[in-house]
């Protein structure tokens, strides 16, 4: 038997045709990726927040990268490109996320980490880091390649294609690529996080750090109107564990202050913050004051120019248009009062919004866009919950943004442990998207309690069954319907680290994208309003020198 027609074989032996009871009809193929279900809920790939990480307890191995064609076949391109094995996961185990289509629909971005322990109690650090793949017709064999030029000793994901061909994407890179600052810590609960937007040309290495976010920053992409669109966590209140320690004085989470943000820094005996004002607990601190205390903790969709320029809000949506409520911030002014939705006026969204997660746009509505609404403080949902829609277009004001519930309000929260489910819960969601005949599809479990590890440490279990299914209209909302494949069952064993640690199960589906071609949309630069170069013109000031000193 020649090597020819082994490779044939072997190539037809992994592209599989799905044989479903309803045939989902797509126009175009869906790229997604497997997960191996973990049940935790805490830095793992599918949390909320510091779901970044490489390690195998946050990632675990074994999963892959698919495409699904609109004819039912089913391809592992990882598999069919020489990545991943089979039973054991080793040296040559991987896991993958976060697929990215490019403008021409012919090719993808996606991250992937390579590497598990090949021995008991063997500990290494693992990192995300970013690759393409190309060939993805039916027929085509793929071929994966690691993207030259990124930072290897980093945590890169959630890669896109630029509008100039530069890949945007974000990492736990320190702000200068400093050893000693690795890792930022998050500002409420000190984990692990990533520090903003990057964007990177491969082929020189030019790299620079599009933003700074001290809580994460999550799933950039470029919509229509050529604005690099994402999700920040936005923790602007003084450190949770750091007044935990001052009021008990147990030190309990061993917080501290550093003299200062060099390698030969010292540790101080200060906890001493000055931004922004005590949080309601440190009565101590309020005390005698006409503060009542700030609480300010929200994912909320962000904007910013692929220069690095003009970050703000998408179209400076706040509080007010979102949220339901929250009080105000001074005791003795009778002008300042809490905020309420029953008496604020607000029209367009009646609906509220803890968070904005897994953001895309929707092809045949520029403007409009899906996420997930999720309690991000509520773990073990893995990132999962109601979806919803915002209309966003760079010419409404916040106002004037319509919020939609699309999946009813009860899929946002689980159900209580040993309650009723809510008979209007159909369970939670993850990773919307409308595909260009106008078709939802969406990441789903029927499961509408939180998550909760079944089995043992060894032979665990997740209650939560993560697969892509379509969508369909119940009356006013819409409901989970056909599944996208049949479902894609591996066992797999990898050490974590001491434990050999073993899934026989269907893996989760997760991250869809759709493979078609996209009217590259034109780069947004920012001008600066007349007044301002009034008066830069008054004072002699030259405005480009101004914008590279500030840049620097």
């Amino acid at each position: 038997m020649t090597s020819k027609l082994v490779f044939r074989i072997l190539f037809l032996l992994l592209i599989t045709r799905s044989a479903l009871a309803q045939h989902v009809s797509l126009p175009n193929p869906i790229m997604f990726v497997t997960q191996v279900p973990i049940p935790s809920d805490s830095s793992t790939v599918t949390t909320v927040f510091s779901n970044h990480l490489g390690s195998m307890m946050s990632a675990g191995r074994g999963g892959d990268l698919y495409i699904y064609y609109p004819d039912g076949t089913l391809k592992n391109l990882t598999k069919l490109a020489g990545f991943g094995t089979d039973s054991l996961q080793g040296a040559d185990a991987i896991e993958v996320r976060q697929p990215s289509v490019h403008w021409s629909g012919k090719k993808a971005f996606f991250s992937m980490v390579i590497g598990a322990p090949t021995t008991q109690g063997q500990i290494q650090q693992y990192f995300w880091q970013i690759y393409e793949v190309t060939n993805l017709g039916e027929t085509e064999t793929p071929i994966i390649t690691k993207i030259a030029n990124q930072p290897p000793n980093y945590n890169n994901i959630s890669p896109i294609y630029g509008t100039d061909e530069r890949i945007i994407y974000t990492s736990d890179r320190p702000h200068g690529g400093q050893a000693h600052l690795y890792p930022l810590l998050d500002e409420r609960f000190s984990f692990p996080a990533t520090t903003g937007l990057w964007s990177l040309d491969p082929s020189t290495g030019d790299l620079f750090q599009m933003n700074v976010s001290p809580s994460g920053a999550f799933s950039p992409f470029i919509d229509s109107y050529g604005r690099v669109v994402f999700t920040r966590w936005d923790h602007l209140q003084r450190d949770e564990n750091a007044d935990k320690d001052a009021v008990t004085g147990s030190n309990m989470f061993g917080t501290f202050n550093y003299s200062d943000e060099s390698a030969n820094a010292t540790i101080t005996d200060s906890r001493l913050e000055v931004f922004p004002e005590p949080s309601p607990s440190r009565q101590d601190l309020l005390s005698g004051t006409n503060i009542r205390g700030l609480t300010f903790d929200q994912f909320f969709p962000w904007q910013i120019n692929e220069d690095g320029t003009s970050e703000e809000t998408l179209n400076h949506i706040g509080r007010h248009e979102l949220l339901t409520n929250f009080t105000r911030s001074l005791t003795d002014d009778t002008n300042v009062t809490d905020f309420l939705i029953s008496n604020s006026g607000r029209l367009n969204n009646p609906a509220n919004l803890q968070s904005l997660l897994e953001m895309s746009e929707d092809p045949l509505n520029p403007g409009t866009y899906y996420g997930i609404n999720v309690l991000q403080s509520g773990f073990d949902q893995h990132s999962s919950g109601q979806i919803v829609s915002l209309s966003s277009a760079p010419t409404l004001d916040p106002g004037a943004m319509a919020l939609s519930y699309i999946t009813h309000e009860a899929t946002a929260l689980p159900t209580i442990e040993g309650g009723t489910p809510n008979p209007n819960n159909s369970g939670h969601y993850r990773n919307p998207i409308r595909l260009s005949n106008g078709t939802l599809i969406a990441v789903h479990t029927a499961e509408t309690r939180s998550d909760k590890r079944g089995g043992t440490h060894a032979n665990p279990f997740s209650r939560y069954d993560f697969r892509i299914k379509t969508m369909k209209r119940s009356g006013n909302i819409w409901v989970a319907d056909s599944f996208l494949t049949t479902g894609i069952r591996k066992r797999i064993s990898y050490w974590d680290p001491n434990a050999l640690v073993t899934f026989d199960t269907i893996f989760w589906e997760l991250d869809p994208v759709e493979i078609r071609a996209r009217t590259k949309p034109v780069r947004r630069t920012s001008i600066l309003p007349s007044p301002e170069q009034q008066v830069l013109i008054e004072e002699g000031v030259d405005e480009k020198k101004l914008r590279d000193d500030m840049k620097q």
